[in-house]
């Protein structure tokens, strides 16, 4: 294609950790056909292409979309040329829609065919008409695509898409279809390649990330692919997300537990702590069974930080319902929680049941959640103070550093870390050990000066890009409600879409 090199995008990803892995090959792909990122700070609508990836997981997802499509109608107007695509799972939805209720919009394509987007806006200039273009099954893997990784030192590498799962409060498999596992030898090149980079951190993705091995027919293959990857000498952080407490086996712990580098943390969604909840979500799993699965973790693994994601006044909900949420939350103990209320998603078999939860009922059972997630996180964070830990600097993670002249990073077992800026220059992707002195329920603190500075391969990839002058990508919308933590950088795992 002969596109003019002055001419920039800006994607906005809205979802879960796919999405924002989605938009990191839709940069590449841009970038490949002649496009540049739109600077930092750029205003809405400089941009001469601007692509949304959505998220058809929350309630008022289009609404959100088309309140955005809408401020930027009387921009393109002005500007003749400018281009506005719309990719993601509410445009495999929604199709032909988004055209009709936005016609200034150029090209819609699914979450099957990325790489169909520079072909698509082509297209749509030179015909000047708009493109919908949905497949409806995968084209190609996206690891295939080429890519704009968002952290020089932190990646994601895919190892799965789509889902086999029929959870009712779930529109995701329809939209990214039945699942389908890359080979081993595929995912262990990439990862190899990564680390040549000087990627220090990987992040293992899937939509049902430890159901791995079941469309290639062996079940022990995701515990054989955390111990391959404990063997890539100079990759020191494996991580994974989001696993399904269904396919949690016994081989999968004991793999995280005997690899070196896969480090000591682990998100599992529960959704809520109500068997007769957990039957209407089509949950293949119980309050017994995910409580043990916890309670091995844990034997195996004394240090492991866990994560979770609940949802709220599902409907059906009673208050004894909910009591056995809490008391799910008092036994697991979590390091953090991503709470969501639950919200009808279209389309889903949720969303026609009888018994809705009314709204303040939802809210009330909310707050009493967040308020006793709230004080399990701080009571399991002071519980790290006088430790010395190594953490990951990374950049962008503390809001306030250059007011508090601090820097932040991650611990092992993904915990966020302030500390205190040491003499030497470090930077992201370096290690620094310190000791922790303070604990707060989202973060920890280590005043002290800092014990060592350990110089990587990842922060000479960090120094490497930026002397080159590659622009500060803007920031990922993530649209997703926290307790327990802000959001996590893009190259860290976050809380699923809320339904893994």
């Amino acid at each position: 294609m002969d596109v003019q090199a002055t001419k920039s995008y800006e994607i906005r990803t809205y979802g879960c950790q796919m999405n924002v892995h989605d938009s990191e090959r839709l940069s590449g792909l841009l970038e490949e056909a002649g496009f540049v990122r739109a600077t930092e700070g750029t205003g809405e609508g400089e941009a001469d292409i601007v692509v949304f990836n959505t998220c058809a997981v929350r309630e008022n997802a289009d609404n959100r979309l088309y309140g955005n499509l809408g401020r930027l109608a009387p921009i393109k107007a002005r500007r003749p040329g400018m281009q506005i695509a719309v990719g993601g799972c509410l445009a495999q939805k929604d199709r032909d829609t988004i055209v009709k209720k936005a016609p200034w919009v150029d090209v819609v394509f699914g979450t099957h065919n990325i790489g169909s987007l520079p072909v698509l806006l082509e297209r749509a200039r030179v015909q000047e008409e708009a493109q919908v273009e949905i497949a409806e099954s995968l084209e190609a893997f996206p690891s295939t695509l080429p890519t704009r990784r968002e952290s020089a030192y932190a990646a994601w590498v895919s190892i799965s898409v789509g889902c086999n799962n029929t959870c009712t409060f779930c529109i995701v498999p329809a939209l990214r279809g039945k699942e389908k596992d890359r080979r081993p030898g595929d995912i262990l090149a990439e990862v190899e390649t990564l680390v040549a980079e000087g990627v220090t951190e990987i992040t293992l993705l899937g939509q049902n990330v430890n159901a791995y091995g079941s469309d290639i027919g062996d079940r022990e293959a995701f515990s054989k692919l955390l111990r391959a990857c404990g063997k890539v000498e100079g990759l020191e952080r494996v991580r994974f997300t989001s696993p399904h407490p269904r396919d949690f086996t016994d081989d999968v712990i004991s793999a995280m537990a005997e690899t070196e580098n896969v480090m000591p943390q682990l998100h599992m969604p529960l959704q809520s702590g109500s068997d007769t909840v957990l039957k209407a979500m089509r949950r293949s799993y119980r309050q017994e069974r995910y409580l043990g699965i916890i309670e091995k973790v844990r034997a195996a693994m004394p240090d492991a930080a866990i994560s979770t994601d609940i949802i709220v006044g599902f409907p059906g909900e009673t208050e004894e319902d909910f009591e056995q949420t809490l008391h799910v939350v008092r036994e697991a103990r979590f390091a953090q929680a991503f709470t969501f209320q639950y919200s009808k998603r279209p389309g889903t078999p949720a969303a026609e049941m009888d018994g809705q939860v009314p709204k303040a009922v939802v809210q009330e059972r909310y707050e009493r959640l967040v308020a006793l997630q709230e004080e399990i996180s701080w009571e399991e964070n002071k519980k790290q103070i006088g430790r010395t830990l190594e953490v990951l600097v990374a950049e962008g993670e503390g809001r306030k550093d250059d007011a508090t002249r601090r820097l932040s990073g991650r611990a092992a077992d993904n915990r966020l870390v302030h500390f205190a800026r040491p003499e030497e220059p470090v930077r992201p992707g370096d290690v620094v050990t310190v000791d922790i002195t303070y604990a707060a329920p989202h973060h920890l603190l280590a005043e002290s000066p800092a014990r060592g500075v350990r110089r990587t391969r990842a922060g000479d990839a960090w120094e490497r890009r930026n002397a080159a002058g590659e622009k500060k990508p803007a920031g990922v919308m993530l649209g997703l409600p926290t307790v327990g933590a802000p959001p996590p950088l893009p190259a860290t795992p976050t809380a699923g879409c809320g339904c893994d």
